[in-house]
């Protein structure tokens, strides 16, 4: 049974002594009407002790550690205060509104805590009776303190948001699509509008932005003279032949007459098709910048627009991160995968990643392929960018670098590069480019925490390899104790142990020559040995078949 209440509040921490309370029917219907009751519920606890706050930052600095689950030094105080330590004879159980506190409480000061329904429905009625309990409080004293703080904790939380970068790019490619459409949108537009009056200007000057330009310039087409040809050069990409057909058929053109009304309203329209694309030009540059910061990696490998694309489909660099490459890889194809399940039939292979330039020098069969090794780099790329604390392009350079040999595998076979071996190129020359001046092991300890996620777990073979590498190394360690094992009093020189000296490949081979000469000396010795032998049998024979013919001569 809970015998004490924590209660935190914006204004400061209170804590309650239960006087009364039911175990059995706290569910029931006259206990909750109770709860709602002050008269009824102020029998039920009774206020110990409370603690206000002396500012807002302390305030503030409170509920972020109450949200996070961390006991702060003021609330350890406040209950130091309040509770005495557990005993046999006084068994104290606090009740919190947070399992995550309870546990920090537990562990700082070994105090049970407990947050069971009957423990949040006695804080649901403190809560309620808040005003009226806590002594020393006006009525709307809590409002002020709960607005406050809730104001101050949403501008703290915005404001260590981790994808408070993001939004910028999202706006940005969001923006930018708008206006690609915006532009093509409204030089059709003024096409059709000025084409009414100068209408082989078209065939002429087929780009966007400099048909809006050139029609801003000119207006009327009558008062187009030969003094203008040089700034007219100058606008259709100083092409000199280019301004002179534009000035012929200025002079010879089917167009009708436009009133001054009509023509100023023309050229109002196509100054502002003019300033909007030239406001998407520098918001091409912007948007290039802001991606070069945030995800270098990813930009070094798709491009600005596809990587902000990504991020911005998938909400955040973050999410990004956290999908697996199967995912990216359909990334922006939904309608297309979820029709595809539903009639049984074939899934998209790709999806916002269509428009990358490798894709597209793919052969048709091949597509599927690298769009998934594409994804799978992209997704490592975007894990890079939003885990390290200093992103840098290196890691999307030698991942693109791995795209193009995997193009280069499907024409050619030739295999391509190990990721692990890849990632490891990139960690030695970011190791090489580190400053002198600072200490190299505070920067290796650094490199090695912030790329401890980047690391290929090791295939079979180099496991293989480490164990034998493992096995060579003990027994060496074994050979050498037991050369040092040998006694030290021994009158031989030859027993005593001798350092194994590095020879050369000169010494190596003189040795083995001399080794199989006294080999050779051996052997013949052995065989000029065998020689002696063999001439004393067979004398013996030739005296036992002399024998045997002159007894048979002698009986004949």
């Amino acid at each position: 049974m809970v015998s004490h209440i924590l209660f935190e509040s914006a204004s400061g921490y209170a804590i309650f002594e239960v006087k009364l309370s039911e175990d059995i029917g706290s569910k029931s219907r006259e206990m909750q009407e109770s709860i709602q009751d002050l008269g009824k519920f102020g029998k039920m606890v009774q206020l110990q002790s409370f603690s206000p706050f002396k500012s807002a930052a302390q305030a503030l600095e409170n509920i972020n550690d109450v949200s996070e689950g961390v006991l702060n030094e003021y609330l350890q105080n406040i209950l130091e205060l309040n509770l005495s330590k557990p005993s046999k004879k006084s068994k104290i159980l606090l009740g919190v509104s947070d399992p995550l506190i309870g546990q920090s409480i537990k562990a700082a000061l070994e105090i049970n805590c407990d947050a069971s329904e009957k423990t949040q429905d006695l804080i649901r009625g403190i809560r309620l009776h808040a005003s009226k309990l806590l002594k020393g409080l006006q009525s709307d004293d809590l409002k002020k303190a709960q607005l406050g703080l809730g104001h101050s904790y949403s501008r703290a939380k915005l404001k260590f948001n981790v994808n408070r970068i993001d939004n910028m790019i999202i706006q940005a490619i969001a923006l930018l699509d708008q206006l690609d459409k915006d532009v093509n949108l409204f030089s059709m537009r003024i096409r059709e509008w000025y084409g009414y009056h100068f209408p082989e200007l078209v065939k002429l000057v087929p780009d966007n932005h400099q048909y809006a330009q050139v029609a801003q310039f000119i207006g009327d087409k009558e008062s187009l003279d030969e003094s203008k040809l040089e700034e007219l050069a100058a606008l259709v990409g100083d092409d000199s032949t280019v301004a002179q057909n534009i000035l012929d058929a200025a002079r010879g053109s089917m167009g009708s007459s436009l009133s001054e009304i009509d023509m100023l309203n023309i050229n109002m329209f196509a100054t502002r098709v003019v300033s909007l694309s030239d406001y998407r030009k520098s918001l091409i540059s912007y948007l290039s910048e802001k991606m070069n910061q945030v995800a270098p990696s990813l930009t070094a490998l798709l491009g600005e627009r596809i990587g902000a694309r990504l991020i911005s489909h998938a909400g955040s660099l973050t999410n990004l991160s956290k999908y697996p490459a199967s995912t990216v890889q359909i990334l922006g194809a939904e309608k297309a995968l979820f029709r595809a399940l539903k009639t049984k039939g074939n899934t998209p292979k790709y999806g916002l990643l269509y428009h990358s330039s490798f894709i597209g020098r793919a052969q048709p069969k091949h597509k599927g392929r690298i769009s998934r090794f594409l994804a799978n780099k992209c997704s490592i790329a975007s894990r890079i960018d939003c885990y390290s604390d200093n992103p840098t392009p290196k890691f999307g350079e030698a991942l693109r670098a791995q795209v193009e040999e995997r193009l280069n595998f499907f024409e050619t076979g030739e295999p391509p590069s190990k990721n692990a071996d890849a990632i490891r190129k990139v960690l030695e020359e970011l190791a090489l480019d580190v400053d002198e001046d600072e200490s190299e092991d505070e920067e290796d300890v650094q490199m090695k925490d912030a790329f401890t996620t980047l690391e290929a777990e090791p295939s079979k073979k180099d496991k293989k390899e480490k164990e034998k590498k493992e096995k060579k190394e003990k027994k060496k360690k074994r050979k050498l104790e037991d050369a040092m094992d040998v006694d030290e009093d021994s009158e031989s020189e030859e027993e005593q142990p001798v350092k194994k000296v590095k020879l050369s490949k000169e010494e190596k081979k003189a040795l083995k020559k001399a080794k199989k000469e006294e080999r050779k000396k051996e052997k013949k010795e052995k065989g000029a040995e065998g020689g002696d032998e063999e001439s004393s049998k067979k004398s013996k024979k030739e005296k036992k078949e002399k024998k045997e013919k002159k007894e048979k001569k002698s009986k004949a």
